[in-house]
């Protein structure tokens, strides 16, 4: 899809879906594939992108550690050239350089260009003493072993090197993604690099965001090195990012009113979790919802009214109010603290009823619920109207056929395939985050981390997804402004581990007023991602 100016519901915005989708995170796989692309019919000399890409990397790596002799670790493949070509520009600017090449290639000079560069073969370092000895020379070490397009475990020539690499004292820089990683889904079934660095070509590649992975990433620098632009036809997911966000986020018309911003019937708080609710109701409210009803048991009415009195109060027991208020309601968000009762199926069930063809949010108990058989399956309740969950890992366990370790071994295929079987757009929570729709792109969060650990962020999350819906944003593009302007309000509050809930609700209009430039300490223009190491 091409960037294009759609129609909300409620007048009061425009939404630019997915034009110029900003930063791809290929497989290995798509990366090659579109290698082969760009040279074959869009006519990329895939010597050019090598230049471009070990030049690129040279200069990051000159910025990032200027002093100091550099020894790179140079396989047989693209990523051994994209090493040598590094080496090389950095002989050329003056640095002392060595290549420990790890090939049976018989000679490597052509990509050197007569620059006497000092080559060690790693067969002729008979012991693990001389293997340390010559790595342990270097101020930097360049991992450029392995390429994206290695799976499985690394063999025992290569798992050599990696370890004793990991074993040196000097920073490491890998070339795309280091050497052990699976470059499509993050796995790490051998030996692999623990990079201090890592420079992506292009663009970030798929595993290297992705946990187990990512911890050996560190980190993750993207620079553009000449491709063509890419588009959905060639990748499958992307990156939220700053640009993303803004070019997404609803602007609220100069004229408009409270009708135009959108309302939202949320049901949630079983007796004794008030709280719940309101933090989902004040979320809402605070990326531009209009109106909040909050559908609730009669016993949490004096608390949500005097703790959120923007909002009206909806008695879930009494049936003409619930009508009233889903017939008034455009928006749904359904589960915070609602709990699993006969009384939470019940009003859920008639919410649904009386609901069908509007955008509905499930979340927490609402998935509880689905799970237990006491409200129709997902797939039934995507088929009546437009159906975001946000899953947890242990409730996307109980409503989809994924459990925790098939999760952890490949989550953007669980969301994917939960996608497709149900008809629901999926948020998948976790570190990162993922956004999978049934046709769309897959979205892959940048900004969350584990501060975000504590209980009732998910309420947060999913009242930023109602707020985000009610103002005619369609639900995958909600559902990852949901992800980035949540994560980014806890990076702004500043609490690290002692972040709470309330802490996200109260930044989050400064993140909506924020222009999404991004923010980078490498004032290289041609650098398109920059990410720390995760924490």
């Amino acid at each position: 899809m091409g960037s294009q100016v759609i129609d909300p519901p409620f007048p009061s915005s425009k939404i630019r879906l997915y034009g110029g989708c900003g930063v791809w995170a290929p497989t290995g796989a798509e990366a090659s594939a579109f290698d082969r692309w760009a040279s074959d019919r869009q006519s990329v000399p895939s010597t050019s992108l090598m230049e471009c890409a070990g030049r690129c990397a040279a200069e990051l790596l000159n910025a990032l550690y200027p002093v100091g002799t550099v020894v790179g670790v140079v396989g047989g493949g693209n990523n051994g050239g994209d090493a040598l070509v590094l080496l090389r520009t950095l002989a050329a600017w003056g640095r002392t350089v060595r290549a420990l090449v790890v090939s049976d290639d018989p000679d490597v000079s052509p990509l050197l260009h007569a620059w006497p560069i000092e080559l060690i073969r790693d067969e002729d370092l008979e012991s693990a003493n001389d293997l340390s000895c010559a790595l342990g020379e270097a101020s930097v070490l360049v991992d450029g072993l392995l390429g994206t397009g290695v799976r499985g475990a690394p063999r025992p020539r290569q798992a050599r090197i990696i370890e004793a690499m990991n074993r040196a004292p000097a920073p490491v820089i890998a070339l795309d993604v280091p050497s052990g990683v699976d470059a499509a889904n993050g796995q790490t079934p051998g030996a692999v690099v623990q990079a201090d660095v890592t420079v992506a070509f292009g663009w970030p590649k798929l595993g290297s965001l992705l946990h187990p992975a990512r911890a050996f990433t560190g980190r993750l620098i993207s620079v553009e090195i000449g491709f063509p632009p890419a588009s959905k036809d060639h990748f499958g997911a992307a990156l939220l990012t700053p640009g993303w966000a803004t070019a997404h986020r609803p602007v609220r018309r100069a004229d408009a009113h409270k009708g135009d911003s959108g309302s939202v019937l949320l049901l949630a708080g079983r007796e004794g979790m008030a709280g719940a609710g309101l933090l989902a109701g004040r979320a809402a409210l605070r990326v531009g919802l209009g109106l909040l009803r909050i559908a609730s048991v009669p016993q949490n009415r004096a608390i949500i009214q005097a703790a959120l009195p923007e909002a009206i109060f909806v008695d879930a027991s009494d049936p003409a109010m619930m009508a009233e208020a889903a017939a008034r309601s455009a928006i749904v968000v359904a589960g915070p603290g609602l709990g699993t009762d006969v009384d939470a199926a019940r009003s859920l069930e008639y919410v649904l009823a009386e609901t069908a063809g509007k955008p509905t949010v499930l979340d927490a108990d609402a998935l509880n619920l689905v799970a237990s058989s006491a409200v129709a399956p997902l797939a039934s309740i995507a088929a009546s109207r437009p159906l975001l969950i946000t899953p947890h890992p242990g409730e996307m366990e109980r409503v989809s056929s994924f459990d925790r370790d098939a999760q952890a071994g490949d989550r953007i295929q669980a969301a994917r395939a939960t996608s497709e079987a149900t008809g629901a757009t999926v948020l998948l929570k976790g570190l990162p985050s993922v956004v999978a729709s049934p046709e769309g792109t897959t979205l892959i969060d940048t900004v969350g981390n584990s501060d975000l650990a504590t209980a009732g962020m998910g309420d947060v999350l999913a009242g930023v997804c109602g707020g985000f819906l009610a103002q005619g944003v369609p639900l995958d593009v909600a559902a990852g402004l949901a992800l980035y302007t949540g994560g980014r309000s806890a990076v702004l509050a500043g609490r690290g581990v002692g972040l709470l809930p309330e802490d996200v609700i109260e930044s989050l209009p400064r993140v909506m007023e924020e222009d999404g430039s991004g923010v980078t300490d490498l004032d290289f223009p041609f650098v398109n991602f920059d990410q720390d190491a995760p924490r």
